[in-house]
């Protein structure tokens, strides 16, 4: 298949970029490149694919519309993963419009995209940051998200809802994925499995957020990129038995789904850093910090829907998990 990668050049982008090649599929990844973290990693990303002759590398914004119209009228993809995003919560604190262009007018874009080209299938990136105030654990795709608790939040509840209107309004399939702490080789810089290790290879100390209390549903990388191929291959269908008056917040009468896509055990953080000083083999010295403003205390996957309709089954563990990434990590920032 031809399929279009958004955020070709991200952490989770260009290893679902690696997986579809490796499978024989044509891929045309986009990305802006943006500053909002070290470009040069992002190019290094990107050489892993470039070797590829069924790789292609274009750089866009989302927010472009002309650039984006062009892109979708002459290359015809099949089926498209958007992966773009201004991502972060933190950082929606402090730069609230970069959320607004790229999650709600390129997504726009990208939806306008599909509809006009009739691809078969979109396959979007959601966010476990979608729950906010919710406290019912494990987090279900059948609960209530109405209550985000920062700006990047609401955007991803926006795409969610955006989609469903394409969905209901034109039939097309669209799947919204909710990722849960996604870590391992070439991830982000801003997010903490990087920020730890240098930190603990540098002897600095790292800050301990919420006295240590959070637990994260940690999911491995390799994991989320079996999850995404498989949601991609699984284009979304009407549920025959949604009601108005029992509406499922999980699915439609339209061909249009939502899915948590985590490892369903959660990690508290305290043991999640003593992982990684046993594979760096130092210890960290830590600065317990309160609950950050639109954090979460928890995260908390319940993926038994996505297991039952694509066999999504994470099999990495935490311990080797960290063990992989530390090895990358050392290899690649040369510590």
């Amino acid at each position: 298949m031809k399929i279009l990668v958004t955020g070709a050049a991200g952490f989770i982008g260009c290893h679902v970029c690696r997986r579809l090649l490796d499978r024989g599929d044509e891929v045309v990844g986009i990305d802006n490149l943006n500053s909002y973290y070290d470009v040069s990693l992002k190019e290094a990303r990107l050489d892993l694919l470039r070797d590829d002759a069924d790789f292609r590398f274009i750089r866009l914004d989302l927010a472009d519309r002309e650039g984006m119209e062009e892109l979708f009228r002459v290359e015809k993809f099949r089926r498209v993963v958007n992966l773009a995003a201004q991502a972060g919560v933190r950082y929606s604190l402090k730069n609230p419009h970069a959320y607004v262009d790229s999650n709600l007018v390129g997504f726009m874009n990208v939806l306008e995209g599909c509809r006009r080209e009739q691809v078969e299938h979109l396959v979007y990136a959601s966010s476990s940051s979608v729950y906010g105030a919710n406290e019912t654990m494990p987090f279900s795709v059948h609960d209530n998200v109405d209550h985000p608790l920062s700006l990047y939040a609401a955007s991803k509840k926006a795409n969610e809802l955006m989609a469903h209107t394409y969905s209901h309004l034109y039939s097309l399939p669209t799947t919204g994925l909710r990722f849960f702490t996604v870590y391992g080789p070439w991830g982000r810089p801003d997010m903490s499995p990087i920020l730890f290790a240098k930190a603990i290879v540098e002897g600095k100390t790292i800050k301990v957020f919420n006295y240590g209390k959070h637990r994260r549903d940690f999911t491995f990388i390799d994991d989320i990129t079996e999850g995404v191929v498989r949601t991609l291959d699984h284009v979304a269908v009407p549920n025959p038995d949604w009601s108005g008056l029992q509406p499922d917040p999980g699915s439609s009468r339209a061909p249009w789904r939502v899915y948590n896509i985590g490892n369903s055990e959660p990690v508290n953080l305290m043991d999640y850093i003593g992982a990684l000083e046993r594979a760096l083999g130092k210890t960290a010295d830590k600065e317990y910090l309160p609950l950050q403003p639109g954090d979460v205390p928890d995260t908390y996957a319940d993926v038994e829907q996505l297991r039952h309709d694509v066999g999504y089954r994470p099999g990495t563990p935490l311990e080797e998990g960290i063990g992989r990434f530390v090895d990358w990590f050392r290899e690649y920032y040369k510590c």
